[in-house]
């Protein structure tokens, strides 16, 4: 029975896009979830909430001319050009106290000793210590503020908190990496033993080192890109069946970055098929004939 004669360049491949694509998919894991973290940051910082009290017996015109001068501030927070500012009366806040307490003031103080107020979405810029400062001071020289506060310790925490998140995700990205790249170059290196012999022959029968190499790198950037779709596939059902399962997700989407991720992991898995195949032959190209055998 005639023998299959093996081709240069083919070699089993179910292994190495198994693995490819399974480090494809976890790194384009860790950029979803980097952009929704960095969305989610983002969207707690715009909807904290700084608290401007105000003088008593501010007639209407006052508070007109007062939400103005704030609303002209660059650190408020305006989307579609609308300033997030909100104003909460005595009476609103008195309600807001006794269903947060469960305790009802107005019976043994017979008066609401409570103030107007304006809460004031920030810039995200300015969501550190010394800016919300900075902020609060500047808010206490206009006229008709009587007074701004803020939750130092909240602001501390999350900021805190956020950092440490950073960390941790860039720490376990870099680790990532390098595993993936150790892998691909140990699995592309195991499956191109079979064909080290046919290396071999064709440098006996003088081919360049450009000319074995050339078929090997074609397959090699093929099976990354055949990784890169099948790993981007897989994010976007696993993005579809995350919004389905919790609907609030879709609010922190962001499409052109996600397409960033997605055409990311394609150039990133032709790349690595690319470097890992190119890294293999060139090894098998250096050995003698001893350490073939």
């Amino acid at each position: 029975m005639a023998r299959t004669k093996k081709k240069v360049g083919t070699y089993p491949s179910g292994m190495i896009l198994f693995s490819l694509t399974l480090a494809l998919f976890l790194i384009g894991f860790c950029g979803l979830l980097a952009i929704q973290s960095k969305r989610l940051v983002t969207f707690i910082r715009e909807n904290y909430e700084m608290r401007a009290f105000l003088d008593k017996d501010l007639n209407q015109k006052k508070l007109d001319a007062l939400f103005k001068s704030i609303a002209e501030k660059p650190y408020i927070l305006k989307t579609g050009g609308v300033p997030q500012i909100s104003l909460v009366t005595k009476d609103v806040a008195a309600k807001e106290f006794i269903a947060e307490t469960k305790e009802d003031f107005s019976k043994f103080l017979g008066e609401n000793p409570l103030r107007d107020s304006y809460r004031l979405k920030l810039n995200e810029a300015y969501f550190e210590e010394a800016k919300l400062q900075g902020v609060k001071e500047d808010l206490e020289t206009i006229d008709g503020v009587f007074e701004v506060v803020y939750q130092e310790n909240l602001v501390d925490s999350i900021n805190r908190n956020i950092t440490k998140i950073y960390i941790v995700m860039s720490a376990f990205a870099v680790v990532l990496l390098i595993i993936i790249i150790v892998l691909m170059n140990n699995t592309i290196r195991l499956a191109l033993h079979s064909q080290r012999l046919l290396i071999r022959s064709m440098q006996l029968v003088g081919a360049t080192n450009g000319f074995i190499t050339k078929p090997f790198l074609g397959r090699g950037i093929m099976q990354g890109l055949i990784a890169g779709i099948i790993a981007v596939i897989l994010l976007v059902v696993t993005l579809q069946i995350a919004i389905h399962n919790l609907p609030e997700l879709a609010a922190f989407q962001e499409p052109e970055k996600i397409v960033m991720v997605m055409a990311a992991l394609l150039g990133l898995g032709v790349l690595i098929g690319f470097i890992s195949t190119f890294q293999a032959v060139h090894r098998y190209l250096g050995l003698t004939l001893d350490e073939l055998y």
